[in-house]
């Protein structure tokens, strides 16, 4: 072994201690995010919490009303037993001490436990959220590479004029002009649900089913998303354009693309990485509309009905999953960053 203790089990040595200390790192970065995100949450379950105890209505008359009877002494015994009657710091109490033992509640109008009824919705979401987000950022990225390169030639303008028509459209809208256009008059895709009921399919039969189902509501619920990242990274990519880094590149001979894709755009994707890390988590939360429009059973329709229904156990829960995903989804934007941009874990 050579003097000095340099030699390959020395080297190995420091390679482990290197990846020991990046991993506390990380590890530590994931704590203090994690700590601040338990405040955020118990403050959010809060203010949901007052806000729809001071909503209009009263869920004892609907409950008494779809069963029929509006006497007051059966809505007396509605309120005693869902604890309505209770004063609204000790609901909140109690409910605050339910959900830290993972119980949500329950929907008095679905007869069912609100986390039941979220574990089975909450995948329908997340396969639909997830793909318009993929959808979205892609094609967004992408959109907006091809804008900046040819900026202000006529594929600037068309992508330009194609984004700022799509981000001023209704998101309702084009759910309806899409089931219009593609399901009644081509009748490409199916324009409800998310199988062919009483098709009873099963292996790469129900799976090919359900991902027709998904074509019209992921892209219209990515199309609005798109066009943000779009106008975003097109913006991102002509400011860096002209930086002295990317000067060098072009003196030094470099194709185009390999400027635009290792020297551009790993310099303008932060703002991007940024804006879809805030995203991603509000469109779980944000499916209510295409959800139902296009009759997609997830947590999206389950608020919006609970909502109708002043099932207030339910639009808690909801409330509460939404909020979790975005702070998630916060957290892991962080930890992106740092790959992104090594610079930003040096200095924080």
């Amino acid at each position: 072994m050579p003097e000095g203790g340099d030699g390959p089990v020395c080297r190995m040595e420091r390679l482990a201690h290197r990846g020991r200390a990046l991993a506390m790192k990380v590890l530590s970065v994931i704590a203090l995010r994690a700590a601040k995100a338990v405040g955020v949450i118990l403050a959010i379950v809060a203010l949901n919490f007052v806000l729809i105890r001071l909503a209009p209505g009263d869920p004892a008359q609907v409950m008494a009303g779809q069963a029929g009877v509006a006497d007051e002494t059966f809505m007396r015994q509605l309120r005693e037993q869902f604890g309505l009657d209770e004063p609204i710091w000790r609901q909140f109490l109690i409910y605050a001490a339910n959900m830290l033992q993972g119980d949500l509640g329950y929907s008095y109008r679905q007869g069912a436990p609100v986390a039941a009824l979220i574990a089975e919705r909450l995948p329908a979401t997340l396969l639909l959220t997830g793909t318009a987000f993929l959808f979205a950022l892609v094609s967004g990225v992408v959109l907006g590479c091809v804008a900046a390169a040819r900026a202000g030639k006529l594929p600037d303008l068309v992508v330009s004029v194609v984004a700022l028509l799509f981000y001023a459209t209704p998101l309702f809208w084009v759910g309806m002009m899409s089931i219009l256009l593609f399901s009644v008059w081509l009748g490409w895709f199916p324009p409800f649900g998310m199988v062919t009921v009483g098709a009873n399919l099963t292996g790469w039969a129900y799976v090919l089913d359900v991902a027709h189902h998904l074509v019209l509501p992921a892209f219209t619920l990515g199309l609005f998303y798109m066009t943000v990242y779009t106008r975003m990274t097109r913006a991102s990519m002509l400011e860096v354009r002209d930086m002295d880094f990317v000067r060098t590149a072009r003196a030094k001979g470099l194709a185009p693309g390999v400027i635009l894709r290792r020297h551009m755009l790993r310099n303008a994707i932060l703002p991007v990485v940024t804006l879809a890390g805030i995203q991603a988590g509000q469109l779980v939360g944000g499916a209510v509309l295409t959800e139902t429009v296009f009759g997609w059973p997830g947590i999206g329709r389950l608020a919006f009905d609970a909502l109708v229904q002043r099932d207030y156990q339910v639009l808690m829960g909801v409330f509460l999953i939404s909020s979790v995903m975005v702070v998630i989804f916060n957290i892991l934007t962080d930890l992106l960053y740092r790959v992104i941009d090594p610079r930003i874990g040096a200095v924080s």
